[in-house]
């Protein structure tokens, strides 16, 4: 976790910055960091409550997360990612099959932006997205499950850790009211 003035890849600003690709980086520390989280979509999925075919994961975030969570769930895990016109999408071979039952997964969630994109692309392909993972939550208590409409009672999220952290909207950020200029380690190209 960093803390400074940080652009999000949602638009939004925050006091603190989570860079799961240092947690990532290793094998094993992402293996144990994601395994609570396997371990509760297993246990949802012997009680019937949840069944999953694949598990995706928008880039870039989203990538690794996918590819430990099916390992660890003996599922293929595959990616969307941005076309050239920044738009996300299903590419490099990758199928679904109409029915599909879908796990999107993703490092850190603030407002579900990336969820939201990745789940229309499967949706539009004839996939059910039935549930979310991540490793981070930092959702504000306002916000619905995913952002972008997933109601928590429809769409679960299978969180790694719940933190709280604040964030704004660009024009009432607190930080940038004092003159502390952001900083954007994200991936996604905003301005």
């Amino acid at each position: 976790m960093l803390e400074g003035h940080f652009l999000l890849s949602s638009g939004r600003h925050s006091d603190k910055y989570f860079q799961c690709a240092k947690l990532l980086q290793y094998p094993d520390r992402a293996a144990a960091a994601l395994a609570p989280v396997a371990e509760r979509l297993r246990k949802d999925m012997a009680a019937g409550k949840l069944t999953l075919d694949a598990v995706v994961g928008p880039a870039m975030g989203g990538i690794i997360v996918a590819y430990e969570l099916g390992r660890q769930l003996g599922l293929p895990a595959f990616f969307t990612e941005r076309d050239s016109n920044g738009k996300m999408s299903l590419r490099r071979g990758f199928e679904i099959t109409p029915g599909q039952r879908i796990l999107i997964s993703e490092d850190v969630v603030t407002t579900g932006k990336s969820y939201g994109e990745c789940a229309a692309v499967l949706e539009s392909l004839g996939a059910l997205v039935t549930a979310l993972a991540c490793v981070v939550d930092r959702r504000t208590e306002t916000a619905d499950a995913a952002g972008c409409g997933m109601d928590a009672t429809i769409l679960p999220l299978y969180a790694a850790c719940k933190v709280d952290a604040k964030n704004w909207e660009a024009g009432s950020c607190d930080l940038c009211k004092a003159g502390i200029p952001a900083v954007k380690p994200g991936s996604r190209n905003i301005s």
